[in-house]
Formats: structure tokens, sequence, C-alpha cells
């Protein structure tokens, strides 16, 4: 996916891009679930979110709004032709680094454990499902708490609409949030599926049509 509106974002972005990110998911279904300890889920965030950040760096598109970086929007086109080599090995180190990062701040495994009971929650393996290769996945869209409601997440998710319409593409994601639910539908989105298999969290699967 290209952009001409939407600001790339680059690797010095990463810290405050990080901190969006725990800003914006600090009382998130998904996490709260997966890392139900409040002081383990402060340490560990950030850490989790530092390595989601350099390994779609490799492998996907990371825009935001503007270089004030209110809102970012990760999408993995999957139309695109990639190197399945280097996809693979910055996919694995991205495991390897998460694993330590749980390990190290939960010396108990617990957190480590839920990580592996809920992979369902984490991996979209729904999206094998669709048989669908010219498709955008919408990985994370998430705007600033402080300035919701300001035109940002229209801003992001109406440019991968606009980019979809042109490219005849469908798009998909999922949300932990039922809130959410409603506002992909204002866009066009369907819910697909849902996925309820562990800790009472329930995944929402949506799509757009091409």
């Amino acid at each position: 996916m290209t952009s001409d509106t939407l600001y790339r974002v680059k690797k010095e972005d990463f810290p405050k891009l990080e901190e969006l990110l725990m800003k914006c998911f600090e009382e998130d279904p998904l996490y709260i679930s997966m890392i139900p300890d409040e002081k383990v889920r402060k340490r560990l965030m950030p850490e989790l979110f530092k390595c989601d950040l350099d390994e779609f760096y490799e492998t996907c598109e990371i825009f935001a709004d503007s270089e004030e970086l209110n809102g970012i929007l990760v999408v993995s086109d999957e139309a695109e032709p990639y190197n399945m080599l280097h996809f693979y090995l910055s996919e694995a180190l991205a495991e390897i680094k998460t694993d330590g990062y749980l390990l190290k701040e939960d010396p108990s495994m617990k957190t480590f454990m839920n990580f592996m009971i809920g992979r369902d929650y984490l991996n979209s393996s729904w999206t094998d499902q669709l048989h669908q290769t010219n498709r955008l996945h919408i990985i994370y869209l998430a705007v600033n708490p402080q300035i919701q409601h300001h035109g940002i997440a229209a801003k992001l998710i109406g440019e991968v609409v606009d980019y979809a319409d042109k490219n005849k593409m469908m798009i998909s994601l999922e949300t932990h949030n039922e809130k959410n639910v409603a506002m992909y539908k204002h866009f066009g989105f369907k819910l697909y599926d849902t996925i309820k298999k562990h800790f009472g969290l329930t995944q929402y699967c949506m799509i757009k049509q091409a």
C-alpha cells in the first residue's frame, strides 16, 4: 500500500509510537486478558510494542496521520511480492524477542503460557478462511485517546478504504473491543466471524469486500 496523504513512519519515530500504543491499548481487552497482572502489564507492554514495530517496519507499512504522530496505522499488503526468507526470519526474530520479554517480566511463566494458549487471538490465522491474497490487513489502527473524535481515525482508515477501492482489494481486520465494531461498520466493514476460545475474550473478525 502507498499513500500520498499519510506520513510514512521512520525508525526514529519508534519511541514516541511506543508511548502512543501504550496509551491506546493499556485498557484493551486483549492485553488485560493475556496479561492480567497490572504491574506485569505496565512493564511488558512497551517491550512488546517495541518488538512489534521492529518487525512491522521490515514486513509491513507503518503510517501516521502526520509527523505529530497522533494516530498510527499498520497495514500488511498481502498482494505485494515479498522475500519469503526475509519475512520468516523477521517473524522468527520477533517471536524469540517476545518470548524473552515474557519470561523476563514474569518468571512465573504465567504470562508466557497465556500467550501460548491465546495465539489464535494474535496471529490473524482466521484470514486463511478468506482465500484472498488481493487483500489489505489492518494490524493496528490507534489514535491518542486525548485527541480522539477529531477525525484522525477517519483519515487513517479512509486512506486504506480509498486505496483498496482503487485496487479492488478486500480489507480485513480484527478487534477485541466491541465498541470498535460500530465504527468499522460505519466505514463499510461487515462482521465475518467471532473467535471466543480462551479467557472469556471475544475477537471480532471483520472484512470489507472489494
